[in-house]
């Protein structure tokens, strides 16, 4: 009876993703295609891959001289139309995650419009134009043709075996997979150690290349599509409010955190690494932090006077614009930044050969 309910519920949305993918691949539907080499980095899963970190991944690597511009539709934003983002923006004109970009790497453009094309449009219309155009979470946006197509998985939340939404988790269908010329499966742990997620050890690279068969063959990838595996490296945690914080805070013995993300799983496991973790709050991804919000912030930290506050990097975005967060709080709050690598050397050159 459930599985009969389930496709009934996805039978409308599956033709309608079927159809709209049909009349763009018989070009019944034109897609645009530039001169300028366009790179795409998106999902088809509801959030949680790592989209923005790989981004910076790709803007850390690729470097100031390859003149990148980044265009996002900016996720949230009160603003409408083709901007530009500027550092000292605020989240609500720009949207957290260009504006945490844009911070991060102030030489690079970063701009936020709801239709790429004309955002893409604008930039390369714009006197210093860009090199390379970084579409932020476009792999569904087909009225642009990417020079190079990059789609993140979830390591540890497969596609394979998932629904479309509302049931599961997908927002496209699996087998658009296929248009991905690269794919990243994100967020590893192979239980080694490792620096700077760089992997040397023979043994590793075993574990890896037999991680690298299953996921070729559970996901059905082509010949020709590259497979890599990527982990998050994290940073000495950061004061949210620099001129109210109390650094001391950061050698308790214990901690609490709160975030906005899809998937704070391993988030936390990082803190509970470091601290012993006492108490949590989880609320909806890009969620504009309210009064009643940081109420709950508020309590939770009142409870526990002496533990460390953390939250996430992309969270600092929209608590610094935030005017509910109150002075115990503020001393006591900080970021953990992250990045993400390709792991081994040998695979991270020929990833960003592959873009190049």
């Amino acid at each position: 009876m459930i599985g009969l309910l389930s496709k009934t519920v996805l039978f409308p949305y599956y033709i309608v993703l079927k159809i709209r993918h049909l009349c763009y691949d018989r070009g019944w539907i034109r897609s645009k295609k530039y001169d300028t080499p366009v790179i795409c980095v998106g999902n088809i899963t509801v959030g949680g891959t790592g989209k923005t970190p790989h981004t910076e991944m790709i803007i850390r690597h690729l470097g100031p001289s390859a003149g990148i511009a980044v265009l996002s539709r900016g996720y949230k934003r009160k603003s409408k139309g083709f901007r530009i983002v500027e550092a000292s923006d605020t989240f609500a004109e720009s949207g957290d995650e260009p504006l945490q970009i844009k911070q991060k790497f102030p030489q690079v453009t970063v701009a936020v419009c709801k239709e790429r094309t004309e955002g893409a449009d604008r930039l390369l219309a714009m006197e210093r134009k860009p090199g390379i155009i970084l579409l932020d979470d476009a792999f569904q946006y087909r009225k642009i043709v990417p020079s190079h197509s990059i789609l993140l998985i979830d390591s540890g939340r497969s596609i394979v075996g998932d629904n479309l939404l509302p049931i599961g988790r997908l927002r496209d269908l699996p087998c658009q997979i296929r248009r991905a010329d690269s794919i990243i499966i994100t967020k590893c742990n192979l239980a080694v150690e490792f620096e700077n997620g760089i992997i040397d050890d023979v043994q590793t690279q075993k574990v890896l290349q037999s991680e690298r068969e299953r996921w070729r063959k559970s996901l059905g990838l082509r010949e020709g599509q590259g497979l890599y595996f990527s982990s998050i490296v994290y940073g000495k945690p950061v004061a949210v409010f620099e001129n109210e914080a109390d650094t001391r805070y950061l050698y308790s013995k214990t901690a609490l955190c709160f975030s906005a993300i899809a998937n704070d799983r391993l988030f936390k496991n990082h803190i509970a690494a470091g601290y012993k973790l006492l108490d949590s709050l989880k609320f909806p991804d890009h969620k504009t932090f309210s009064k009643s919000d940081m109420k709950l912030v508020s309590g939770m930290s009142a409870k526990y006077p002496l533990a460390a506050l953390f939250t996430t990097e992309k969270d600092c975005k929209r608590l610094t614009s935030c005017g509910f967060v109150d002075k115990e709080v503020k001393k006591r709050l900080f970021y953990i930044p992250i990045e993400t690598e390709i792991l081994l050397e040998k695979e991270r050159k020929a990833f960003f050969d592959s873009l190049l």
